[in-house]
């Protein structure tokens, strides 16, 4: 019980972030053409980029392109935080969930499934599909059922990459790094993170742009009318993932809710839906399931769904399956019992998942931490006073 009631305590809240907690940030050398100039205390790198020596007596004029790129990044995780932290970020749904705007939930885990739904599209015999090219931007990727209610996670990030696009920034970077952010903030494990993801410009089909791909790519929660853990291996052997990797990455469960006016399921798989933990597979393990037949009063009408005893936690098919298939069953066990392997095993199969069909990406970077804070807030603040012209669609900042 110690999980339950931990998980009970920080429910709904974001945890801070742990000193002790190495984590990372992605670099591609962004190259940009413009030519503004501002001033703003000396920079000066370490030999592996993690050392900032800022000297408040000797101001000097730095172009934009040369911010050091692990700077820029950490700049964008502090904007990425600010959007889950403030109350009034627009998450719309008609369930009423608690969290941010609109009764659509907290922001943490919507930013998860975005960085997710836009990966999970990969497989490695087409050699098409993945997070490379932003290509959720277009339909009919947009409109496809698995995205359902990711324009409201694209909508929350697009000032985000108006405001740093002079950078040369791409969508596709963004919508990763922001679950990368995510799952950190919320107590998770350090994710590595690699720039260089492309953008595309419009739509293609796949035969004539391999960062797209067909609908049907991503999971099912019912099994598609396959035996549910035979849908997900389906699902996940084509983009190369393993038996134990399937089970890490359904880890992510434990944070945020299913929507009725999205996928068409309800309600959170944990009591602490804004905490990255191990606690899915400790309610998976530990309570008892059965069908949902009635919710609130009325007849169920959505689609087959598990729920427990007290009826404010469910499970979705496939995650039931985890628990019905005995090689599955094993990993589930596994990351109950040890949270650190489970965090370490999420990890790896996170970031195989993020880079898959990726093949431009650059060195990986050490997150400058939060000692950092004041340097981000002053490039910040040199990059508003910057006499930019309005470019479409919004100013830079």
């Amino acid at each position: 019980m110690r999980l339950l009631n931990r998980t009970a305590m920080v429910a709904r809240q974001r945890p801070a972030r742990a000193a002790s907690r190495a984590r990372f940030l992605g670099s591609r050398a962004a190259k940009s053409s413009g030519a503004a100039r501002f001033a703003f205390a000396g920079l000066g790198l370490g030999a592996v980029g993690v050392g900032f020596a800022f000297s408040t007596q000797e101001a000097q004029a730095v172009s934009i392109d040369e911010i050091p790129e692990a700077l820029l990044w950490a700049a964008i995780r502090s904007d990425i935080v600010a959007i889950m932290d403030d109350e009034n970020a627009v998450n719309p749904g008609k369930d009423n969930f608690p969290g941010n705007s609109g009764g659509g939930g907290d922001i943490g885990p919507m930013f998860v499934r975005l960085a997710w739904h836009c990966s999970g599209t990969y497989c490695k015999s087409a050699k098409n599909g993945g997070s490379d090219g932003g290509t959720m931007r277009f339909k009919p990727e947009c409109a496809h059922g698995g995205n359902a209610g990711l324009g409201h996670a694209r909508a929350l990030l697009e000032p985000i990459f108006e405001k740093y696009s002079f950078s040369n920034v791409t969508h596709a970077d963004i919508y990763v790094f922001s679950g990368n952010v995510a799952i950190t903030e919320m107590g998770g494990p350090a994710l590595p993170f690699r720039t260089g993801r492309s953008d595309a410009q419009k739509s293609a089909c796949p035969a004539d742009d391999s960062r797209f791909s067909p609908d049907g790519r991503l999971p099912d929660a019912d099994g598609r009318g396959k035996i549910p853990g035979a849908h997900i291996r389906d699902i996940f052997y084509r983009m190369g993932f393993n038996d134990r990797e399937i089970v890490a990455l359904s880890g992510a469960h434990g944070l945020g809710r299913c929507h009725t006016d999205r996928s068409g399921f309800w309600g959170p798989w944990t009591n602490a839906p804004t905490t990255f933990s191990n606690e899915y597979f400790r309610v998976l393990e530990e309570l008892k399931w059965s069908k949902k037949f009635d919710h609130e009063g009325k007849k169920w009408e959505g689609p087959e769904q598990y729920e427990n005893e007290t009826k404010d936690l469910m499970m979705l098919p496939t995650d039931i399956a985890l628990t019905w298939d005995p090689a599955f069953r094993k990993f589930v066990k596994i990351y109950k019992d040890d949270e650190d392997v489970f965090f370490k095993d999420f990890a790896g199969a996170w970031t195989k998942l993020t880079e898959n069909g990726c093949k431009n990406l650059g060195d990986v970077v050490p997150d400058l931490g939060e000692e950092a804070e004041s340097k981000i807030n002053e490039v910040k603040a040199n990059i508003a006073a910057l006499a930019v012209p309005q470019k479409k669609g919004g100013w830079f900042w």
